[in-house]
């Protein structure tokens, strides 16, 4: 599994240069919108019934103000909203970029 050797800030895109050499772009309001955290998608109960989360899929204007890499595995980005729960997957990110 690729690793992020260098993430940066451009304009509205964060650029990852993972360490297999590959680049990956992200724009900022997508990766809001692809959010993995509870508060977006919401959680399952023991049924399998979504609970919580939101409708919203679009965050014009928001952008990315920082970022933790969390172990070995994924990145937690810091958004102009005040989201900072997702925790996007190295694989995530990937798939992300197509």
């Amino acid at each position: 599994m690729a690793a992020p050797e260098t993430i940066q800030s451009i304009g509205d895109e964060v650029a990852i240069r993972w360490d297999d050499g590959s680049e990956s772009f992200y724009r900022m309001e997508a990766l809001r919108a692809a959010s993995p955290s509870a508060e977006n998608k919401g959680e399952s109960d023991l049924l399998g019934n979504r609970i919580g989360g939101s409708n919203q899929t679009r965050f014009p204007g928001v952008r990315v103000t920082g970022w933790e890499i969390v172990g070995g595995y994924a990145i937690q980005f810091r958004f102009s909203d005040g989201h900072n729960t997702g925790l996007y997957s190295f694989d995530l990110l990937r798939g992300l970029a197509g």
